[in-house]
């Protein structure tokens, strides 16, 4: 018998969950290609090693852009690696998948998401959408007549919405989340300090001193780049202090976004949401004080849920548990792309 395999498919991370064994795998959604051969030489974190490093016939790129698929040839090979090593290389039991995407995904980005999935090696194929996916994974009864509001910020999206008897009451679906955060990084040290460095250096900036919310105590990191004055490579310090100047912009827009979607909440479950709080979810939500930062601006209690990163291939995995509420046709899809 095949496995139940729930897959979190996102812009920075990959992460798979199998029922009964919990998340199996977490690697980036990175894949580096041998452009002379065409041949896939590196997937997942040896391929992120390669990021900005590799000669002229070797390419490290990421697949997936602001949550949907961008190449859809190297996202099927991707998927196909990784269910593989989860299922063992000769998948004589096809897994059942169930894939989540962003709440504000086209029609066509979903077709695509459910056509990899099924060429690359799925029995059956199941969408949730991502906030479903998330409450789920964050332990809460989204069956209840009860409104529920969940802010997801992972890699190039941010699901924003309001759940309610299994299903989206309300939602927003923006692109801006981590990657966001670390573009806003870039162009501040490039104009406050010029000098310019790498994505993954400003990753490792955005996770060891980035904050929504003044620090108690400002932390301090050397960050080695290139001086666009001298063309020389040159360190320089950054504080803490000066993160909440750096992220304004992407941060602003998700506050916005957050308040926007309370305003577009029936009467009803306004309530509900006053009493249960928003709970965050996402690589994204555990950037500091931005919890902090959501409760201020809208005065409704704000909780990052625990194991944050995991939430959404957690409750894509639980999301197989009640697929017998769906017709046995092998996706979740509206008639007209079936």
């Amino acid at each position: 018998m095949g496995k139940d395999i729930g897959i979190d498919l996102g812009t920075a991370t990959v992460l798979v969950y199998v029922k009964g064994k919990g998340i199996v795998l977490k690697e980036p959604s990175v894949v580096a290609i041998d452009r002379n051969t065409d041949r896939i030489l590196k997937v997942g974190r040896a391929a992120q090693e390669m990021l900005g490093r590799t000669p002229g016939n070797i390419t490290a790129i990421r697949p997936l852009r602001d949550g949907v698929i961008s190449q859809y040839e190297v996202t099927l090979r991707m998927l196909q690696h990784f269910i593989r090593r989860v299922c063992g290389p000769s998948l004589i039991f096809k897994p059942r998948v169930a894939i989540c995407v962003p709440s504000g995904i086209t029609e066509v980005e979903t077709r695509a998401v459910w056509d990899a999935a099924v060429q690359a090696g799925a029995k059956r194929t199941y969408l949730i959408e991502e906030p479903v996916a998330a409450a789920l994974g964050a332990g809460i009864d989204i069956s209840m007549p009860n409104g529920h509001m969940i802010v997801d910020i992972g890699g190039g999206t941010t699901d924003i919405a309001v759940i309610s008897l299994n299903g989206v009451v309300v939602s927003e679906s923006i692109k801006v989340a981590g990657d966001k955060f670390d573009e806003a990084i870039i162009r501040y040290v490039r104009r406050k300090h010029n000098v310019l460095i790498g994505e993954r250096t400003a990753e490792e900036i955005k996770k060891k001193i980035g904050c929504a919310w003044q620090r108690e105590e400002p932390t301090m990191i050397e960050v080695k780049g290139r001086c666009l004055v001298q063309g020389l490579p040159r360190v320089i310090r950054l504080n803490s202090m000066e993160m909440p100047d750096a992220l304004e912009e992407p941060i602003t827009a998700i506050v916005e976004s957050v308040c926007s979607v309370i305003e577009k909440t029936p009467p009803e479950l306004i309530g509900d949401i006053l009493h249960n709080g928003i709970v965050m979810t996402g690589g994204g939500s555990l950037l500091f004080g931005l919890d902090r930062l959501i409760a201020n601006v809208t005065g409704v209690k704000t909780r990052v849920a625990d194991h944050p990163v995991s939430c959404v291939a957690i409750g894509t995995g639980k999301y197989l548990d009640f697929i017998s509420a769906f017709p046995d046709d092998g996706m979740n899809l509206p008639r007209h792309l079936r």
